[in-house]
């Protein structure tokens, strides 16, 4: 299989919109942790400053617990993003991990973070 060029601005810009994009979802359900500025953690959704009515503390608590679902799953994104972007400024981005081989544009174009070169490999 021939090597194809990989426009690696291309890509870093793509990875960098979709790395921004992300932020600000994750800032619509969490913050990030004031221990730790590379942890996020869900808050919950709007705050009654009286929350007598159980039924309305029951909603809050489901709020919060859909944002830490939604939180984990943009967290992960997020830190498969930033390895993309590292492996760009190593010199070894669209190389699949398990292989050694390239992997093909279409797979990058479809998942820019992408570290193999099938789905099979991860």
């Amino acid at each position: 299989m021939e090597k194809e060029k990989i426009d690696l601005k291309y890509f870093k810009d793509k990875l960098l919109k979709e790395e921004a994009r992300i932020v600000a979802e994750l800032k619509s359900v969490g913050r990030v942790n004031p221990d730790n500025p590379n942890d996020w953690e869900p808050v919950p959704g709007e705050l009654e400053s009286n929350v007598s009515d159980p039924n309305d503390f029951a909603d809050e608590i489901e709020q919060f617990e859909q944002n830490s679902a939604i939180l984990k799953e943009l967290e992960t994104e997020l830190v498969e993003i930033k390895a993309a972007l590292k492996r760009i400024d190593d010199g070894t981005y669209g190389i699949c991990e398990k292989t050694g081989k390239q992997i093909p544009l279409k797979r990058l174009e479809a998942y820019p973070a992408a570290r193999s070169c099938a789905k099979i490999c991860e």
